[in-house]
């Protein structure tokens, strides 16, 4: 079967991936590691030192593409130009570029846009409310141009989502539900897919078809039967597969997800049919 990773990211790109051994930011990656329930060793991720080590991985674990996302925050900027260096010229890498509009102004955010895109060649754009200062919600009137120029433009939006927001009150899936009704052509990814606030990120998910849901490592933590659940029915289009590696191997991960009890139809769309219309591959 073939597999789209949508959360893939190598240990180079930045010391927070662990890609410092020895660091406090390593020790972190490692301890992430075995809190979602990684099998073997808690280190494997320094394969990915290299871009060599990293397109390995990719190829080892079986994946058609790994989706490399990067982030636009003040406590951590991974430029698009540096995802675009990592993915360009690699078949079986995608890039997602990053913006944010309270340090970059809208308008220029608007054209980073448009230059991730026509330029660079990324194929969706990050946001990470939550993870500014001070920190939003995103339906913050900030962020509606942007939510704007992308639906125009048909590029897909991804949020951050999940236990790490730095206040827990940002993981909110109910703030999502103003965006989805407003903008009802954007295509709206939340990564981490607001575990653990699993019933009302369905909840939301079911009220709006346009809003997808990519739980990566938080998939196998408990609470999480949930997705499988709407996922074997309403929610077969929307739920959408992701490894967070380097935080949890990839392989395991592709293991692991097919033992959850997804319908065989239901994996084919999670594993890579999802994503594929996402990103009209």
């Amino acid at each position: 079967m073939k597999v789209i990773d949508l959360r893939c990211r190598p240990a180079f790109l930045h010391p927070f991936f662990g890609g410092t051994p020895g660091s406090p930011e390593h020790a972190t990656a490692r301890w992430l590691n075995r809190r979602v329930g990684t099998r073997g060793a808690d280190d494997h991720f320094e394969r990915s030192l290299t871009q060599e080590g990293f397109l390995a991985e990719v190829r080892e674990a079986g994946l058609d593409k790994a989706v490399v996302v990067g982030r636009h925050t003040p406590g951590q900027h991974l430029p698009n130009d540096r995802i675009h260096g990592i993915v360009h010229g690699h078949a079986e890498l995608l890039g997602v570029g990053s913006v944010e509009p309270a340090l970059q102004g809208v308008e220029g955010a608007l054209a980073e846009i448009d230059r991730a895109i026509d330029v660079l060649g990324l194929a969706g754009i990050d946001l990470e409310p939550g993870f500014a200062e001070p920190a939003r919600h995103p339906d913050d009137a900030l962020y509606w141009p942007i939510y704007e120029h992308l639906q125009k433009r048909g590029i897909p939006l991804f949020l951050m989502s999940g236990p790490t927001t730095p206040d827990p009150a940002y993981n909110d899936p109910g703030r999502l539900a103003a965006v989805a009704r407003a903008f009802p052509e954007l295509h709206i990814v939340a990564y981490h897919g607001y575990w653990p606030n699993v019933q009302q990120a369905i909840g939301v998910a079911f009220r709006y078809e346009n809003i997808s849901l990519v739980p990566d490592m938080y998939l196998f933590l408990p609470g999480s039967e949930g997705y499988v659940q709407a996922a074997n029915g309403f929610l077969a289009d929307q739920l959408l597969f992701g490894s967070s590696y380097t935080f949890r191997p990839i392989r395991q991960s592709i293991e692991d997800a097919q033992r959850l009890g997804l319908k065989d139809e239901v994996l084919e769309k999670f594993f890579h049919g999802n994503a594929e219309r996402l990103f009209g591959l």
